[in-house]
């Protein structure tokens, strides 16, 4: 018997007779399931995920905190080598970590990683040289590499596509708004000052390291499989779901993954407009979790000012994601909502790099994090929603985060000491980079729109993605 025979034989056990549909399950049922796929799911890889980012982007903080000067690294560049150096391996492994995430097993690869740079982590608050450190920040890039894109990838294969952004935006906030907080987080720690003989500094990335390494121990115990690998479901809940995105999109179980494959979706132009969008998006947020604390302090703040006030303004970005993820869902639309977030995000930039008075200045950052992260799981449930299959899947999501690290690598060289501590370089290039996303943008929705059209003519030589009755969501 074939895969989809036992998909359709599973599914006839869930209604209680054979050859029933969707439709007929008992929406009770159904809405308890997803409610416990949501619990089940969303917060283990919220937490896991908030803290990649933290470990990521601490190095701001830690600068503030001393580490600037007990490693000497305000001589050159060597503050930002040790940042940029990190995305190095991150962006040449994102791929190759999808690819092999089905054969491995998405709990066992993720947990392994997640206690790898948790230790890694945990190192770097016992180097003395700041080639240490750079050493240190390139093992991580390779242990972090394929974390996201595997979430991402896994996430897509649980929803239907219109249903996908509110649960992507609820674990980015949560994510986000942990990480938006790493800047307390970190000025808690660094009052350890010190403690057994180590700087506060030292500290950020001791406890930081023991955190990541507890969560990854959680990772092993909870992280998902795919739908048709979970152990958590019921066999009715496991065809439900299954049966839900084989109604949506037709991909519900995975189609064979080969060379050839991958290569013939790396022709599709369409995924690299994504993952430029992504990593145009990027730099704001790079640059605000980078940076902020430094900007903060060249305002004439205290060092425990800066790492404090650079938490709230990622405070609003919270209820805008959610409601702009809702409002996307519930009109089965995504391009005006990324256009609208790109350009209060633009603003804020600028504020951020040209006004006068440091309290406009300050409120910029508030609206560069209302629109970057209004728009990035935007973005992210744009690409994912006009994609099938899980091949396409696993090397859409997997470049799509490559090419967005790119992001990184560009924030952490564009803001350069010496233009400290307004840095107006680095800000006017991510202001730019933001209309060159617009650009992008309009012309894939035009694209999609035009797609659509001869599909519905029936001017199309073959469907949509090879999909019969599939359409781009604009």
């Amino acid at each position: 018997m074939s895969e989809k025979q036992d998909l359709e034989k599973t599914s006839s056990i869930s209604s209680g007779k054979e050859g029933s549909s969707i439709s007929e399950v008992d929406r009770e049922f159904e809405r308890k399931t997803l409610r416990y796929v949501d619990w089940r799911i969303l917060p283990i890889l919220a937490m896991v995920y908030s803290f990649a980012l933290i470990d990521r982007t601490n190095m701001g903080a830690a600068y503030t905190a001393g580490m600037k000067t007990d490693l000497q690294l305000a001589v050159g560049n060597r503050f930002n080598l040790a940042n940029s150096l990190f995305f190095l391996p991150y962006t040449l492994l994102q791929l190759p970590g999808n690819l092999i995430l089905r054969k491995v097993g998405a709990r066992n690869w993720l947990s392994f990683i997640v206690l790898a740079w948790g230790a890694v982590e945990l190192g770097m608050g016992f180097v003395h040289t700041w080639r240490q450190l750079v050493v240190l920040r390139v093992l991580l890039g390779v242990l972090e590499a394929s974390f996201f894109p595997s979430l991402l990838f896994i996430l897509s294969t649980w929803y239907k596509r219109h249903e996908y952004q509110t649960r992507l935006a609820t674990f980015y906030v949560l994510a986000v708004t942990t990480g938006g907080f790493s800047s307390i987080l970190a000025y808690v720690f660094s009052l350890l000052n010190g403690r057994g003989g180590l700087a506060g500094w030292r500290w950020i990335f001791v406890m930081e390291g023991i955190i990541t390494l507890f969560l990854g121990i959680m990772a092993f115990l909870f992280i998902p499989e795919f739908p048709d690998q979970n152990n958590f479901l019921t066999p009715e809940q496991t065809a439900l779901i299954l049966k839900r995105i084989d109604d949506d999109r037709g991909d519900a179980l995975p189609d064979p993954l080969t060379t050839q494959k991958v290569l013939h979706h790396l022709k599709d132009w369409t995924i690299w407009a994504y993952g430029l969008m992504f990593l145009l998006a990027s730099l704001p947020s790079y640059s605000q979790s980078f940076f902020l604390p430094i900007i903060l302090k060249g305002m004439g703040w205290s060092t425990t000012a800066s790492l404090l006030l650079s938490a709230p303004p990622y405070g609003p970005a919270v209820p805008y994601t959610l409601l702009v993820a809702w409002l996307a869902d519930r009109y089965k639309h995504r391009s005006g909502f990324i256009a609208i977030s790109v350009i209060i995000c633009t603003v804020g930039v600028t504020l951020l790099a040209f006004a006068k008075s440091n309290d406009v200045r300050y409120f910029g950052a508030f609206l560069n994090g209302i629109g970057n992260n209004g728009a990035i799981p935007t973005i992210l449930a744009y690409s994912s929603n006009n994609v099938v299959s899980h091949s396409k899947r696993s090397v859409q999501t997997a470049l799509l985060v490559t090419l967005g690290s790119f992001g990184g690598i560009i924030a952490t060289n564009i803001y350069v000491a010496k233009d400290a501590p307004r840095y107006t370089k680095g800000l006017s290039v991510t202001m730019a980079s933001q209309g060159l996303l617009l650009v992008i943008l309009v012309i894939l929705t035009l694209h999609f729109k035009r797609q659509n059209r001869l599909q519905r003519e029936g001017k199309r030589s073959k469907p949509i993605e090879g999909q019969e009755g599939f359409y781009y969501t604009l």
